[in-house]
């Protein structure tokens, strides 16, 4: 299994047959250079949307038309995406599974918020999420961009995900420290992964509270494009 930051909170996770892009943002993300936007999608089977704000969005259809890969999502955001031209779409909601190929995909709860901008304010599109995604015999979660929240316990002890890529810029999300509690309380991870840190100033620049948080935890803070093998 390959897991490669793209920067921000977008990722590329080669897992079994599968090569996972979970809300790619190329065009205006500070932190991915666009000499690797084609390598950085390049044999995408699959898109996941987390939710609809525009670091997350903003790319997608270009995406989809350019990989030809299907994407899915919370299914409020879904039907807007296909308004925007996305041919392959599948909405589903929390608590549900999908597969693709041989990776199963639950989504889960995430406490953030989720629209996009219209002409006359931001559009609902529907509940910001995570995803519990199984392969390769391990279960990653994705938290999406979230606060710390009470559903991380039955979350953790359901799943019992072994990898964690967690949002923990502060700010918009959990900080490292509230990111290295949620950790500690409600998940046993081996691995864990920040993102949604370093893009902006208003986002902390280190993981160096997340590292030392997690003692017997493998914290692994990514360099974009660069793959982390597990």
């Amino acid at each position: 299994m390959n897991i490669i930051w793209l920067g921000h909170g977008s990722f590329r996770i080669e897992i079994e047959d599968q090569v996972l892009l979970i809300d790619p943002w190329l065009k205006d993300n500070p932190m991915l250079d666009a000499a690797h936007h084609a390598e950085a999608i390049r044999g995408a089977t699959q898109i996941l949307v987390t939710h609809g704000h525009f670091d997350h969005t903003a790319d997608i259809a270009d995406v989809a038309s350019r990989t030809n890969a299907p994407v899915a999502g919370m299914v409020e955001l879904m039907g807007w995406l296909e308004g925007k031209g996305v041919a392959q779409t599948t909405g589903f909601n929390k608590g549900g599974t999908i597969r693709a190929g041989e990776v199963a995909i639950t989504m889960v709860p995430a406490s953030h918020s989720s629209s996009v901008e219209g002409e006359n304010g931001p559009i609902y599109t529907g509940m910001e999420t995570g995803f519990m995604i199984s392969g390769e015999g391990h279960t990653i979660y994705h938290s999406g961009d979230t606060a710390i929240m009470a559903d991380m316990d039955w979350m953790g002890d359901y799943h019992k995900p072994d990898i964690g890529i967690l949002s923990a810029g502060g700010h918009f999300t959990m900080d490292m420290a509230q990111a290295a509690y949620a950790a500690k309380r409600y998940f046993n991870f081996k691995t864990v992964i920040p993102c949604h840190y370093r893009t902006f100033d208003a986002l902390e620049q280190s993981a160096q509270t997340l590292v030392d948080g997690l003692p017997g935890v493998d914290v692994v803070e990514p360099q974009v494009m660069q793959p982390i093998k597990l």
